[in-house]
């Protein structure tokens, strides 16, 4: 859902007690759409986001780690321009709208100080971001607008005047129906104003609402008309909540705009694998009748005194039928009886050595097959830019992608961070988001005496804990191994069958493909994916 003008009140109340009368020390850009601004303010150095990303526009606190480009975008170097150092002097919300006017004082390039604002217009598809002069001119915006009468959207340029939104007051769906549950009828809006004042006095609450354990919705106060089969869970600040909200499916939404065409390549190429492989499994399966062919040129050659060239099927005793029968033999009337009897004996033998290279063949597939699998798990990890990046250079080694020419061997490789976590016990638990990490982890980083979690028959990481000469404790191997289940493709399948065992006693074959190895003198635990885990574990 989209971050309500009620709950955005809450958060803007949130954010003036952290960072009203700050400084911006750093801006990042780390995605289109996305600013993050490093503010030291009277508790303590903070980071705010400014998100003008349509599908899920917002502004709050958050304390987790983004990936910044390597290059800043020109957005972002504008921001740095006009608001490094910046002193932030008020935080603006009209009333019941979805948009924040952050009021700064900053430096020019003669040192005088001027006036900037920043302003966040959260609108579903008519989300933006802009900088303003101290006319309130728009000096640039994430998203330029020309404008639109027949849609309603405004022009957003630079140069231009800026002017607030027309008014829409409307009371947000999710608390329309809270109020009506609670006895509310009539004009609402008495109610909805006593809400408002109630938020901008602080009195809100950061609430996720769950079902079935995943997040459904979120809240500034206890909603009670879904009775007992929402769950409400209470956050320590509106910054964590919607760090926690927000997380995964904006992951899931950069993995899809970074990989798509990586994810297009590798499921095409599954693809063709998968249909090549149902025609050789076909065709195997025809050669199994072999021995059919060798006697039907048995027969014909035992009886070759009663053939003549010109016939195209002759019935004949059937030697090899216990009870005495006969059998009709197709036979090609240009052939002569020899070459008829010759011809399936011919049959005979090319569907034997079909046989042996099919086999091969879809084994090959298989292994093939498999690997493709492993990488689409891999993009669904991916976390950034670097991580995709990674990905590209695996497949373009292992021949999915096309190299780039010469350019290639001059391009610095990416190499990409695990995932890191630390038990209860205090147990370092690094986890492989792609196979290149995968192989670096078991086969580089990790000593002998490492233990090696990974999924039975199920795609996954691979998950070293590091022993660091100690012997694990019971409770780390059940975390590392709940780790394995959920970084895998089991993830959704309930408990899962995870081996586990001394990295000394897992090998690399060789010509194997990335993250493919073998293992031997191994143990098995049952493990259940658990989220909450995940992130309690995760090393920020």
């Amino acid at each position: 859902m989209a971050l309500d003008s009620i709950c955005l009140a809450a958060v803007v109340e949130e954010l003036r007690t952290s960072i009203q009368g700050g400084r911006i020390d750093k801006i990042y850009q780390p995605g289109p759409q996305d600013v993050v601004l490093a503010v030291r303010g009277s508790s303590g150095n903070v980071r705010v986001l400014l998100s003008a990303n349509p599908s899920h526009p917002r502004l709050h606190l958050t304390s987790l780690e983004r990936e910044n480009p390597d290059k800043p975008p020109m957005f972002c170097m504008l921001l740095r321009k006009h608001l490094t150092g910046a002193r932030i002097l008020e935080l603006e919300q009209p009333y019941m709208e979805r948009v924040v006017i952050i009021r700064l004082e900053a430096t020019d390039e003669l040192g005088d100080k001027v006036s900037r604002s920043l302003v966040l217009e959260a609108m579903g598809r008519h989300t933006n971001l802009l900088l303003l002069d101290g006319e309130d001119r728009i000096t640039d915006c994430i998203r330029r607008v020309e404008g639109d009468i027949t849609t309603g959207s405004r022009q957003m340029l630079p140069g231009l005047f800026y002017r607030l939104p027309e008014p829409r007051f409307g009371v947000p769906p999710l608390i329309e129906r809270e109020l009506c549950f609670r006895g509310e009828s009539g004009d609402l809006a008495p109610a909805v104003r006593q809400l408002w004042n109630a938020v901008k006095e602080k009195h809100s609450t950061p609430i996720m609402l769950l079902q079935d354990g995943k997040a459904k919705d979120i809240s500034f106060l206890p909603i009670l008309q879904y009775g007992p089969s929402v769950e409400l869970r209470e956050y320590a600040t509106f910054g964590e909540l919607l760090d926690d909200f927000y997380e995964a499916r904006e992951q899931q939404e950069r993995t899809k705009q970074r990989g798509e065409d990586l994810l297009r390549t590798v499921k095409n190429a599954r693809d063709r694998t998968a249909r090549k492989l149902e025609n050789q499994r076909r065709e195997l399966e025809a050669t199994h009748n072999r021995d059919r062919l060798r006697q039907l040129g048995d027969i014909l050659t035992s009886n070759l005194h009663a053939l003549e060239k010109g016939r195209s099927t002759i019935r004949l005793p059937n030697y090899y039928d216990p009870e005495g029968g006969e059998v009709e033999i197709v036979l090609d009337p240009l052939l002569t009886p020899q070459q008829n009897a010759a011809k399936y004996y011919k049959d005979y033998n090319k569907a034997k050595n079909a046989e042996s290279a099919l086999t091969i063949q879809i084994e090959k597939g298989e292994a093939e097959l498999s690997y493709l699998d492993s990488v689409l798990e891999t993009l669904s990890l991916a976390e950034g830019e670097r991580d995709i990046q990674e990905i590209r250079q695996e497949l373009a080694d292992t021949g999915y992608l096309k190299q780039r020419g010469k350019s290639t061997k001059r391009e610095k490789r990416v190499s990409g961070k695990p995932i890191e976590f630390r038990t209860d016990k205090g147990f370092r638990v690094s986890v492989g988001k792609n196979n290149s990490q995968n192989d670096m982890l078991t086969t580089k980083l990790a000593a002998k005496g490492d233990w090696w979690f990974h999924t039975q028959k199920v795609h996954g990481s691979h998950v070293i804990l590091w022993t660091e000469g100690r012997e694990p404790d019971e409770e780390s191997v059940a975390q590392a191994a709940a780790l394995a289940a959920w970084f895998s493709q089991g993830r959704e399948a309930g408990k899962l069958p995870v081996d586990y065992t001394p990295v000394k006693f897992v090998k690399k074959p060789a010509g194997a493909r990335p993250g493919m190895v073998v293992y031997t003198t191994y143990r098995t635990l049952m493990a259940q994916p658990d989220e909450a885990l995940v992130k309690r574990l995760r090393v920020k």
